[in-house]
């Protein structure tokens, strides 16, 4: 029988898996390795592990034994039916107060699952979102636990130490709740994370087909905004893509087919937030961008058929309109993270999760993908409202976040206007502004939605003279009867 002498076991040696070995193996931690494709063990152990205390195991079995109790075993592994294989294939060698930890992108629900169906066999789960790509994992990667309660002082000496370190040297990770709460805000992220990538892509598209900005130029633009307000990884990384060359000496992004792939995490985020009934339309935008970017053949095949402006407008002076669209990214990104909020406020209370809104911008402010100055901000509106009943309502209404988009409205119409009129397409822009008018809007036309509605279907409606709860049916032609439908949830 081995000695058990390993803090922690970690199955699935991809990129993600390897990369966290390494990063606990840097903070001291002894950690068991195991791959399904076992020649994988020996191979890591040879050349990426080779020189540190990673211990390889060539069975489930062998890696039970090295590990100290109660044994903590994560796995990195494909999201979904493989996830619920491998916890049935480790079982058999856990014992009570065992703890199986999943980090993959696993939907909350199956999360959900199994916490309360481990639980029941003595095993404590946690689902943890780990978001910061290969670099991340490797350096320091924004974690996002959820599950077992009772599990978490177990993993958080790991965890805490290999995430993702702010400037005070605060990780970002700290528990998020129970179930699938880590999962779910890991969920958001990658929501949030599709947003910003489409928001930036529009921008691009902007400058270069407003402006004719080259890659070179856009590397200088991008080098630039990234000084300022929309400092963070996505714009950091996007200068350094325009510098790119290829082989022969052109611009590399230039080369690349514009057909975009997605794993699943934003459309999930789309379809929970029509499932809470949440408009989280940015999101909804860039996923249905991605969608359309695949139709390349069809789309190639319609530009000789269907026909833009005529003649290419002027956008103006070339400093004031980048500054436009850059004012236009902002205002958007702030629209997306409120809606990414509401999301999760509106999560939260229907799964009973106590989500600690300012702690989750700190777990995003570093390690992960949509890291940024930014969340910062986000992080400082939330802890102003310390008092339950001074809850921030939206994101939109903290003083920092108005005052900013009540500045840059002008600009950021006139970003938009602009794109209209070149006929280039910002689904993400405009659906931001779309979002902020409603939202600012005392009284929508959803005044005659309504009345349509109890004309054909007798759906009924509230009246703005009489108080809310109370519904009220017309016969409109005269010729309807006098049964209403059901009443409906808004």
């Amino acid at each position: 029988m081995a000695d058990p002498q390993c803090d922690i076991g970690l199955i699935g040696l991809a990129v993600m898996g390897q990369n966290l070995v390494l990063n606990m193996n840097d903070h001291g931690f002894k950690v068991a390795v195991f791959n399904r494709t076992v020649s994988k063990v020996d191979d890591f152990l040879a050349n990426e592990a080779k020189g540190t205390q990673v211990v390889g195991a060539h069975s489930i079995q062998e890696l039970a034994s090295l590990l100290k109790r109660p044994r903590r075993v994560m796995l990195m592994v494909k999201a979904g039916d493989t996830v619920d294989q491998m916890i049935d294939h480790i079982l058999p060698f856990l014992e009570p107060g065992d703890i199986v930890i999943d980090g993959g992108n696993s939907l909350f629900t199956d999360s959900n699952r199994r916490t309360k169906d481990l639980a029941a066999k003595g095993i404590l789960f946690i689902g943890t979102g780990v978001s910061g790509g290969e670099e991340g994992a490797r350096r320091g990667p924004s974690i996002m636990p959820g599950g077992n309660p009772a599990a978490w002082p177990h993993v958080k000496p790991i965890f805490q130490a290999i995430a993702a370190k702010v400037e005070d040297g605060t990780p970002c990770c700290d528990w998020v709740g129970e179930d699938g709460a880590g999962h779910y805000v890991k969920m958001v992220h990658n929501g949030i994370e599709y947003g910003d990538m489409q928001l930036i892509c529009e921008a691009y598209d902007l400058l270069q087909r407003g402006l004719g900005l080259t890659p070179d130029e856009l590397h200088t633009v991008f080098a630039d905004w990234n000084k300022g307000e929309l400092d963070s990884y996505l714009i950091e990384i996007s200068r350094d893509i325009f510098a790119k060359k290829d082989e022969d000496g052109q611009p590399l992004v230039d080369k690349i087919l514009d057909t975009a792939g997605q794993k699943g995490t934003g459309k999930w985020t789309v379809i929970s937030a029509l499932d809470t009934g949440q408009p989280v339309t940015l999101i909804g935008e860039s996923v249905f961008a991605r969608c359309l970017s695949a139709l390349k053949e069809e789309r190639v095949a319609a530009s000789a058929v269907l026909k833009g402006p005529k003649a290419k407008p002027s956008v103006g002076d070339r400093a004031a309109f980048i500054e436009s669209v850059r004012r236009a990214l902002y205002c958007s990104k702030i629209v997306s993270y409120a809606q990414g909020y509401m999301l999760l406020k509106a999560a939260a209370k229907e799964n009973g999760w106590n989500l600690n809104m300012g702690g989750i911008a700190l777990m995003w402010r570093g390690g992960c993908i949509i890291r940024s100055q930014f969340l910062g901000n986000i992080k400082a509106a939330f802890d102003k409202k310390k008092n339950p009943k001074s809850e921030l309502a939206n994101l939109l209404l903290d003083k920092f976040f108005s005052r900013a988009v009540n500045k840059y409205q002008a600009s950021w119409r006139k970003a938009v206007t602009a794109a209209i009129k070149l006929g280039v397409p910002t689904p993400a822009f405009s659906t931001a502004l779309a979002f902020y008018d409603g939202y600012r809007t005392g009284r929508l036309p959803q005044n005659l939605l309504q009345a349509q509605r109890d004309y054909f279907g007798a759906h009924t409606y509230e009246r703005v003279d009489k108080p809310r709860g109370q519904f009220f049916h017309t016969n409109w032609t005269g010729h309807g009867g006098r049964v209403a439908s059901t009443t409906y949830n808004v």
